[in-house]
């Protein structure tokens, strides 16, 4: 992508990240590739890196939570078990396979956050089910790699 193609725009390029963002996005590629160092809106760009983290762990989180109450109906409910639980079970398992082989630094991040999802899911999961939370151990009874296992407490359902 030629720099020349935003030339004209690059006079205005710290106000086209409120104005355009599509716009912003490729100067920025583009004098990033070109060597341009010293125009980068650094501090857009900060912000937007800082956003990504952010938001790849949300995302973890809230596949994580899911399939933690999923995992707790499946155990708490075996006779209301249905395909959509385990549909659900294995989606979620499997968006977080997927984040964690694209960041494998999100490991860390799952174990370091894996206790508060846990409770989330079983205030979710109580909800969802009319169980009372206390029902549900206080300490998980899925270790995260149990809870990541594609074969875990689902054998031979």
């Amino acid at each position: 992508m030629s720099l020349s193609r935003f030339t004209p725009q690059l006079t205005h390029y710290g106000q086209s990240y409120d104005q355009d963002y599509v716009l912003w996005l490729d100067t920025t590629a583009a004098l990033l590739r070109q060597g341009h160092f010293a125009a980068i809106d650094l501090e857009n760009l900060l912000e937007e890196l800082e956003s990504m983290g952010r938001s790849e762990k949300r995302a973890l989180e809230s596949n994580l939570v899911v399939v933690l109450q999923h995992l707790l109906k499946y155990q708490y409910q075996p006779d209301k078990r249905t395909k959509s639980w385990l549909l659900s079970i294995a989606e979620h398992r499997r968006r977080l396979r997927n984040d964690l082989e694209a960041s494998p630094s999100l490991k860390r991040y799952l174990n370091s956050v894996f206790e508060k999802c846990y409770r989330d899911a079983c205030k979710q999961a109580s909800i969802e089910t009319d169980l009372s939370l206390t029902v549900f151990p206080e300490a998980s009874p899925f270790t995260p790699d149990e809870t990541l296992n594609e074969d875990f407490l689902l054998s031979g359902s």
